[in-house]
């Protein structure tokens, strides 16, 4: 039983929008294994990496209104003060943007920077641009939310990549949400956005590796504490 529970412990659990896919990657498996048998290998190395995309880990994530948690594992590929955009109606002055970028190999599970109410949702159709590039901002397919926090309007930014063709967001306008909450996902690949009041201090660098519902990326105060967390 004690072996049972190691390997449970062990292997995350994989989020139920994988489901079909993995079964389709081990379909092919058996298939064209069945009629090549070096292909087995490959596809059954594509069936592991498509269950290892879709893992929905537990996090613990800090437990304070003053921080602003990584939305997406990934690494911080822009910290700094951008306009943002028009459909945020965050208004026109340049604010901080902190970027997590996605590659094919992070857990692609969205969570909300921050506790709040979502008052708008905002999908836009667009092109599927490196994300990693700076004009995939307003070029690329993307779906945002905004929040609205005790300190201010803070909007989320799910946007598409070269690889990616599907945005999930299971969360609607209305909702109240947690920090680290679970609100979305990204199929393959991809990169979240958050955009901060002006008051928002960043705590992160370009390059460092970040941890969805985790990882610290600003704060509002100097003297945070951080006596509590919670489990999700």
């Amino acid at each position: 039983m004690s072996l049972i529970n190691t390997i449970r412990n062990a292997v995350p659990p994989i989020h139920r929008e994988g489901y079909p896919f993995i079964a389709a990657f081990a379909l092919a498996t058996i298939i064209l294994g069945w009629i090549w048998a070096p292909l087995f290998y490959v596809f059954l190395a594509l069936t592991l990496w498509c269950a290892l995309f879709f893992r929905d880990p537990k996090r613990v994530t800090p437990v304070s209104n003053d921080l602003i948690i990584s939305p997406a594992d990934g690494r911080v590929s822009h910290v700094g003060r951008v306009t943002p955009p028009a459909e945020l109606k965050l208004g026109d002055k340049p604010v901080m943007r902190i970027s997590v970028f996605m590659n094919v190999f992070n857990c692609h599970i969205n969570r909300a920077p921050v506790r709040g109410k979502i008052s708008r949702i905002i999908y836009k159709a667009g092109s599927f641009l490196n994300a990693e590039l700076d004009k995939a901002s307003e070029d690329n397919e993307r779906n945002s939310l905004v929040i609205e926090s005790e300190h201010g309007d803070i909007g989320v930014v799910q946007i598409a990549g070269l690889v990616a063709r599907r945005i999930v967001c299971w969360s609607e306008e209305g909702d109240e949400i947690s920090s680290g909450e679970r609100f979305g996902l990204i199929r393959f690949g991809s990169r979240l956005d958050v955009y901060l009041p002006q008051k928002a201090q960043a705590v992160v660098a370009v390059g460092q590796t970040a941890i969805g519902g985790e990882t610290i990326l600003a704060r509002f105060d100097d003297d945070v504490n951080l006596p509590l967390i919670r489990i999700s």
